[in-house]
């Protein structure tokens, strides 16, 4: 379950909300590093021990950063911002670090990529996936709608620079409420993806409880199964229950009756729909 339901940046009293999430049965958490030292991250570790849960990460880029930058000096704050994040997720015990790690979330241009951009942004993947080689903590790229980006919008174009990157610790995010919008087709869109696919957002085109929504969840689940997919199926969902996220969501109205119904219903839908697909 994705922490960003509740806050951009767990701390303290987060705690008992993670050990609500392992009761409700879930196996692990998705923690947002937006600053990378902004949540208590050791004590996390030892929480999760407790609870025998695991967990990953979801970060994103700050303004005036970005890996696809022809300014070198941004390209480069853009890698130490990410490599702070890394560090935390290593203090954490985080498997996986998620998201649209590319450039900032709704920084658009007016314009499409450029083959040069996919070619930077290729080539500081390659350094991160230096940086990252020896923790063994993956990373995971996340395409989003064109409302949100306008670098890597579909699971093809992803696996191209993915593929580009060549590295095993180097994969791309499905999400399924980014790919509703997105792909011309959902199965075509995951077997584009392919092995290369190290991460799942469940996530509903309304961004609230996943099985209460449109999404085609039976192809979804049956695409996931059918390319081998065996890693974490993740919830994520946004609410209007905190501005800032509700804002950068555009979430203005009331999704679900509550965030516990959004997590358990969801937990349910998910393990039904994948046990049967």
């Amino acid at each position: 379950m994705n922490l960003l339901l509740w806050t951009g940046a767990a701390d303290e009293s987060h705690f008992d909300l993670v050990k609500d999430i392992s009761k409700w049965g879930f196996d692990g958490v998705e923690f947002p590093i937006f600053t990378p030292d902004c949540s208590p991250w050791k004590d996390y570790s030892a929480l999760l021990a407790d609870l025998d849960m695991g967990c990953t990460a979801v970060s994103v880029l700050p303004e005036d950063t970005s890996l696809v930058s022809e300014d070198a000096a941004v390209r480069q704050a853009a890698q130490d911002h990410l490599r702070g994040a890394l560090d935390s997720c290593v203090a954490v015990g985080a498997e996986t670090m998620v998201g649209p790690i590319f450039h900032p979330v709704g920084a658009l241009i007016g314009r499409g990529p450029t083959e040069d951009e996919h070619k930077r942004l290729a080539d500081e993947l390659i350094k991160l996936a230096d940086y990252t080689k020896d923790s063994g903590v993956a990373i995971s790229v996340e395409p989003l709608n064109r409302f949100e980006t306008y670098v890597l919008n579909s699971q093809s174009d992803t696996r191209a620079v993915i593929d580009a990157v060549g590295s095993p610790l180097v994969g791309q995010l499905y999400d399924s409420f980014h790919a509703n919008i997105e792909e011309k087709s959902l199965s075509d869109a995951i077997n584009a993806g392919g092995d290369k696919i190290n991460h799942v957002h469940i996530s509903a085109n309304d961004r609230a409880t996943p099985g209460e929504d449109h999404v085609d969840w039976d192809t979804t689940f049956s695409g996931l199964k059918g390319i081998g997919y065996d890693g974490w199926l993740t919830i994520e969902a946004f609410g209007s229950w905190i501005p800032d996220l509700a804002g950068a969501t555009c979430i203005w109205r009331k999704m679900a009756p509550s965030e516990e119904h959004l997590a358990t219903e969801g937990l349910k839908f998910v393990r039904e729909s994948w046990a049967k697909a």
